[in-house]
């Protein structure tokens, strides 16, 4: 397992997002985006705007992904 943040991920905050794959904590930051969405949490709002924006248009979006891919395959496991 490794560990990615939130801030990694393009997000604003620490909180960390433990996953086997980069698939998992893209998803678990995505779900945090929503909940901070949910809360009224403005901090979040334009993290939150990119990542649907990346659902939206995967195409255009790949490099994002290739990058987070290659960041969460340097990590060391916990």
């Amino acid at each position: 397992m490794k560990i990615m943040t939130c801030r990694q991920l393009g997000g604003p905050c620490d909180l960390e997002h433990p996953g086997e794959t980069a698939d998992d904590v893209i998803k678990a930051n995505d779900r945090h985006l929503k909940e901070a969405e949910k809360a009224g949490d403005a901090v979040h709002q334009p993290a939150r705007e990119a990542m649907k924006g990346r659902w939206r248009h995967p195409k255009k979006s790949m490099g994002w992904y290739r990058d987070v891919k290659k960041a969460f395959a340097d990590l060391p496991q916990v």
